[in-house]
């Protein structure tokens, strides 16, 4: 018989349980049999904490998709090996990339939704709590708000970042709905995902400043967003 996860609806000052650590029975168990995504700040960190080139991090760990809504392209984890499906980064005493660990990867075991009003560009949160059968961290954790475990996760970095290609998916779905050809794919996920090969050709001062500028060159260059559009930096 097979367990479903549950799943509940909380509000940013809703409580629940939790706790991982080494003492936790299924420690790493979440961190097999996964498939993992990964957003343009993610890759950020990722490639900054093992200290490679955007272009390397990418071919070496990352497997390249089109997302089956948005059109656009979409990058996650190659995991070690196909069977297990474990992340590249999992060891037996946990993440070895742990201070700068993807965003869904701080935020579980509560998922995110956000979504982006279109005219006044005013982002909306949903927060849900994914209780997993094999998940032993509620049994005796301690108690948190979903606000509390943002903060403690820090996640206001990653949720400011990852947002900002809310405006990219909606300027795209606006403006160029439905498939994009191979040379705007491979525009947009160099600009976005591999932003040293980008900053060949558009030079910043900051990780951070290139990936704005990357987001900031699909959404007008190539998705023709007019230019008094403002979305804020990252």
């Amino acid at each position: 018989m097979t367990i479903h996860s549950e799943i509940v609806e909380l509000s940013p000052d809703d409580h629940f349980n939790f706790d991982c650590h080494p003492g936790v029975a299924c420690f790493n168990q979440c961190c097999r049999d996964l498939s993992q995504a990964l957003t343009p700040y993610d890759v950020v960190r990722l490639r900054r904490h093992l200290d490679m080139t955007s272009s390397a991090f990418l071919e070496q760990f990352t497997l390249r998709g089109i997302g089956p809504q948005t059109g656009l392209p979409v990058v996650s984890l190659r995991p070690l090996e196909p069977l297990l499906k474990a992340c590249p980064f999992v060891t037996a005493s946990g993440c070895r990339v742990y201070p700068d660990r993807p965003s869904s990867c701080r935020m579980y075991p509560v998922f995110r939704a956000a979504a982006r009003q279109r005219a006044t560009g005013v982002i909306s949160e949903r927060f849900l709590l994914i209780q997993e059968p094999h998940c032993q961290g509620f049994d005796r954790g301690r108690q948190w708000t979903v606000r509390e475990w943002i903060k403690n996760q820090e996640l206001e970095d990653y949720n400011r970042a990852n947002d900002h290609m809310l405006a990219l998916i909606s300027v795209k779905n606006e403006r160029m709905p439905g498939a994009l050809d191979a040379q705007t794919l491979e525009q947009v996920y160099t600009a976005c995902y591999d932003i040293d090969r980008f900053r060949e050709t558009m030079p910043a001062s900051d990780d951070l400043a290139r990936l704005a500028l990357g987001m900031a060159f699909v959404r007008r260059n190539i998705f023709g967003e007019p230019p008094e559009a403002d979305h804020g930096v990252i």
